[in-house]
């Protein structure tokens, strides 16, 4: 572990990599990380680069469709994933090692064309049947309409629940309101655990392009102060829950856009609690960068800076925007995946 690494850890932060890539885990593991995450773009990937062609082959007489398929696969590379991570999930009695498995994005997909009650049922089944046999897998629900109306009923089937494509403080008090009052079913609190990933570098994106008259001070910064604004919220709503695991905000979208800026300067900003889920670049040049880490998470700009933040961001239509764009990401290297598998099927049928 690299004297960065332990900084960045002895802050007070969980380092996750947000791959499931066998060898990227084992490397990342060996580097300090606890966890991982994943998502369709990252199942999608892994497939593009042929190391699981030889296990495709073999599911094809198992599984005709090829959708089926492609979620029993995602299944096992998550699984497997799972296994580097159980020792930490065991050590620390089930606040950490955990690997992240998303839903079906094709639910929000308007092509699919299924009603919000739909979708919300389908959340709910499909968050508890995979997350069943599982000791350390998150379950991944958006924090869409449908996706916040399911969390009640996984949190109280038990479901330890990832809360993923947060932007905002409304999306943000909606799904933490409707999982504590889902938690607060279970006959025990014991195993109950949630965490909330909120994206950064999307926001600076989007306000970059959008908002093009912020402060020098605010410029590029909306992304980090409103995650530590977030964190502070999460911070005070269970400091009184008496809830035996951490109820935790993940800072996710890490990674920065703009090859000009320093690589892990979001992981230095945010450095301090909770968790960070950093592609594997990000973890590398954080991990290579000489760079001591501090806490940093709990310090805000000065009240001028946040009233203009207050008044130029517009939350409601920025909400909406990168909801779009955040559900499209997902939903397009789904269909990618599905139909990566459909070509070798059929190239495989010649």
């Amino acid at each position: 572990m690299s004297d960065s690494i332990k900084s960045l850890i002895h802050s007070g932060t969980k380092l996750w990599l947000d791959s499931i890539d066998p060898e990227l885990v084992q490397e990342n593991f060996e580097m300090g990380a606890t966890g991982a995450t994943s998502n369709p773009a990252i199942i999608a990937d892994l497939l593009k680069g042929g190391k699981y062609d030889d296990r495709i082959e073999q599911m094809f007489s198992e599984f005709e469709n090829n959708e089926d398929l492609a979620w029993r696969l995602n299944d096992e590379m998550v699984s497997e994933a799972e296994k580097v991570f159980q020792s930490i999930w065991e050590s620390s009695a089930g606040n950490d090692g955990y690997v992240s498995f998303e839903l079906d994005p094709l639910l929000e997909d308007a092509d699919v064309n299924l009603d919000h009650a739909a979708r919300v049922k389908a959340y709910v089944s499909l968050g508890q049947k995979w997350s069943a046999g599982h000791t350390n897998r998150m379950i991944k629900v958006p924090a869409t309409p449908a996706g916040i109306e399911a969390l009640e009923p996984l949190a109280a089937a038990g479901v330890p629940l990832n809360v993923t494509l947060i932007f905002t403080r409304r999306q943000y008090e909606a799904a933490r309101d409707a999982v504590w009052r889902g938690a607060q079913k279970l006959k025990s609190l014991e195993k109950f655990k949630s965490v909330y990933s909120i994206f950064v570098s999307r926001i600076d994106v989007y306000t970059a392009k959008r908002i093009p008259d912020l402060s020098e001070a605010l410029a590029g910064q909306v992304g980090t102060i409103n995650a530590k604004l977030i964190w502070a919220d999460n911070q005070q709503f269970w400091a009184d829950k008496k809830c035996p695991l951490n109820q935790e905000i993940v800072f996710a979208s890490t990674g920065t856009k703009n090859p000009d800026e320093t690589p892990y300067r979001y992981v230095a900003a945010l450095a301090g609690s909770d968790i960070q889920t950093n592609p594997p670049k990000t973890n590398e040049a954080a991990a290579e960068s000489g760079h001591t880490f501090d806490r940093q998470v709990d310090q805000l700009p000065a009240d001028e800076i946040l009233n203009e933040l207050t008044e130029k961001v517009d939350m409601v239509a920025m909400e909406k925007v990168l909801m779009e764009e955040g559900v499209a990401k997902f939903v397009k290297p789904q269909r990618q995946l599905i139909e990566l598998i459909s070509e070798q099927r059929g190239a495989r049928a010649i």
